[in-house]
């Protein structure tokens, strides 16, 4: 047993941050899997966990937490991680960066918003076309906001950030559903940056999938 444990979904983009922030911080932790598929979140285990039904939930530090975004800053601040700068205006500029993905782009591509929004159009429900209308020009968006670092070897410094946090789980995504990522080459070097980094690399939800057809 370790002291902390994270309770997740192997193909959840909010978890595949906190995987790689865990990671970078070299925290071991133990894995509670959750199969959202199968409505694991809904259990009254989880929502005794967190009232919501989402995941990811990490218990460290004798706290229980919820929101990636908040456990990020929560690593960050405790282990020093230094994935946001130190001064006001450039921390304000990255924190945009990283959230134009985290909480514009992400929440309409959660499990359950998308399922819904395809189910309500008139025509037989279209996951994939629900994901392609959203996930391109997010990631339009995001790189052109990533131009005020042109220069940077990662998203916004000389090591890895917030935003490749939250960039390299949304590319992941993005693959999935068959988003052309060609008009993108600097999101490319940044992911192929941050595919050599033994943090994402753990990371990865091909190191976390259960065994058997992929859910």
């Amino acid at each position: 047993m370790t002291d902390a444990v994270l309770y997740d979904y192997w193909r959840s983009s909010a978890s595949y941050r906190v995987r790689i922030a865990l990671a970078l911080a070299g925290i071991t932790y133990d894995r509670c899997a959750l199969d959202l598929l199968a409505g694991d979140h809904r259990s009254p285990a989880h929502l005794e966990r967190n009232p919501q039904g989402l995941v990811p939930v990490l218990e460290i530090d004798g706290q229980r937490f919820t929101q990636s975004l908040a456990i990020l800053t929560y690593l960050d601040v405790t282990r020093a991680l230094g994935l946001v700068s130190e001064d006001p205006v450039e921390r304000a500029y990255q924190e945009a960066l990283a959230q134009s993905i985290a909480v514009d782009l992400h929440p309409v591509c959660n499990l359950s918003v998308a399922s819904y929004g395809a189910s309500q159009r008139n025509a037989e429900p279209d996951m994939r076309d629900w994901m392609q209308h959203f996930i391109a020009p997010g990631l339009a968006s995001f790189s052109r906001l990533l131009d005020r670092w042109s220069e940077t070897t990662y998203c916004t410094g000389t090591a890895p950030g917030l935003a490749d946090i939250c960039l390299i789980p949304q590319l992941y995504n993005a693959r999935r559903w068959g988003i052309d990522l060609t008009p993108f080459p600097r999101l490319l070097r940044v992911e192929d940056i941050c595919s050599a980094h033994p943090a994402f690399a753990a990371a990865h939800p091909d190191r976390h999938r259960p065994l058997g057809p992929a859910r």
